[in-house]
């Protein structure tokens, strides 16, 4: 059978895409190749054309995890100014929702506490994701902010938090006064709209 000239490409997106998922639900260490390999609709003997080894495979399941975030919230702050911009991410990434959907959320939430026992290339690509983050967030606040970096690294800590806070609690309404409270207290700080649905 003849494959189009970029059908290795497009299987290695698939499996990339179903890593991401996988290390989001699981951690690094719970992804097991075959298993990502199926879910991609392949075999595990294929893993080798596209990954010398499962380090490389986690390293771009987190290139593509943080990729998936940053173009979830591109479409939902796309035209907006940056305060409604800031406020908009911080009711969606505050959010139930998001605490329910730890396989396709964002990998800081899912993975923080799991990677100081990863290899260097896997933190990496961690960081590389982390700083890109801040660094958009960063660029929602105002200019006459001394630090917007720090400021942005600090509001990613407490959203991060307090959603892994509502992930570890059994109970539902605690979870929810959480991330309630951390959204408004957050809010009120850089001056984001309300929104009244929240």
């Amino acid at each position: 059978m003849r494959y189009s000239g970029t059908h290795k490409e497009e299987t290695r997106k698939k499996v990339v895409k179903a890593a991401a998922a996988a290390v989001r639900a699981k951690g690094p260490d719970g992804v097991a190749v075959a298993e990502v390999m199926a879910e991609a609709g392949l075999t595990h003997g294929g893993f080798y054309a596209h990954f010398r080894n499962k380090e490389a495979l986690i390293v771009a399941a987190l290139e593509e995890a943080f990729a998936e975030s940053r173009r979830r919230f591109a479409r939902l702050t796309e035209g907006l100014d940056r305060q409604a911009a800031l406020g908009v991410f911080v009711d969606a990434y505050v959010s139930m929702a998001h605490r329910a959907r730890r396989a396709r959320g964002c990998p800081v939430t899912a993975l923080a506490s799991e990677l100081p026992r990863q290899p260097e290339a896997v933190r990496a690509a961690f960081d590389a994701g982390l700083r890109g983050m801040i660094g958009r967030i960063a660029a929602w606040l105002p200019e006459t902010e001394p630090d917007r970096d720090g400021l942005a690294a600090s509001l990613v800590a407490e959203m991060a938090g307090a959603v892994t806070l509502s992930r570890a609690v059994a109970d539902d309404d605690l979870a929810e006064r959480l991330l309630a409270d951390c959204r408004r207290s957050i809010k009120a700080r850089m001056g984001a709209p309300e929104d009244p649905s929240q």
